[in-house]
């Protein structure tokens, strides 16, 4: 009697450690601590967990282990190319760790997005953004006489455009670019509409090389700063990554790097 309750207590005792497998194939088992990092994951990545996602996760758990098990049979996982694919798939998930670990352990605060917005605000300030006209054409005789003729009133800015501007996208709307700052055009078109002021038609054609450029400035205004609750997501994230480089920087100086192909 005793020795049949010691096998029964054996028994027992076991059997919760074969229940955390939830499947097995050909002997091999999927172990619900590994099935619940798997659905935990999809969930972090915005899935619902639901007996649908369960139920697809685990044949898709049974699924790759039935296909690992034929690689292995097949000695795949003695291929050099394997191997160096495996090795280099193992450093990024490291790496991506590394990363996700160290923006924990020093998440940007409020303090410091705040001194940041302001910081960029600041230098933002004296920006402006104009609201343009231009027509393009192909040389600079045809673009002065179009100066002239505006000047002249011989013929409004819209009617010029529409007629001869070679950029038919604004030419359509009488030559209107909108509203929006000097960085959104080529170097040459930019300078040369920062010269200028509001209700300025350009004295001389500006070339770029699209060709030869009439400009008029409608209107000039500051730019328009974001809110900080509007900025907040944007600037976050390049903190984030400014913090990731600046820490990947110190560990490349930390580390001792001998290279030697640079040293033949």
């Amino acid at each position: 009697m005793k020795r049949i309750a010691a096998v029964a207590l054996a028994c027992s005792l076991t059997l919760p450690v074969w229940a955390k497998d939830i499947a097995t194939v050909n002997g091999q088992g999927i172990s619900q601590a590994k099935f619940d990092q798997f659905v935990g994951m999809l969930v972090t990545q915005g899935a619902q967990d639901t007996p649908q996602l369960r139920d697809q996760v685990k044949q898709e758990m049974i699924n790759r282990l039935v296909a690992v098990q034929a690689a292995e049979k097949a000695g795949l996982q003695k291929d050099p190319a394997v191997q160096q694919e495996t090795e280099l798939a193992t450093q990024s998930i490291l790496v991506r760790a590394l990363m996700a670990k160290y923006l924990k352990d020093h998440p940007v605060s409020e303090a410091d997005l705040k001194k940041e917005y302001d910081t960029i605000k600041a230098e933002q300030a004296s920006r402006q953004e104009y609201k343009l006209r231009h027509i393009l054409v192909k040389d600079e005789a045809k673009a002065k006489d179009l100066i002239k003729s505006i000047k002249a009133k011989k013929t409004s800015f819209e009617a010029a455009a529409k007629k001869d501007s070679i950029d038919t996208g604004s030419g359509k709307n009488g030559g209107e670019l909108g509203w929006g700052p000097t960085s959104n055009y080529v170097p040459e078109f930019a300078k040369a509409v920062e010269s200028m002021k509001k209700g300025d038609l350009s004295a001389q054609p500006v070339q770029t090389q699209f060709g030869w450029h009439v400009i008029q400035v409608e209107d000039v205004r500051p730019i328009a700063f974001p809110s900080f609750d509007e900025a907040k997501p944007q600037l976050e994230e390049m903190m984030r990554q400014q913090a990731l480089a600046d820490y990947q920087k110190g560990l490349m100086k930390d580390a001792k790097i001998v290279d030697k192909e640079a040293a033949k």
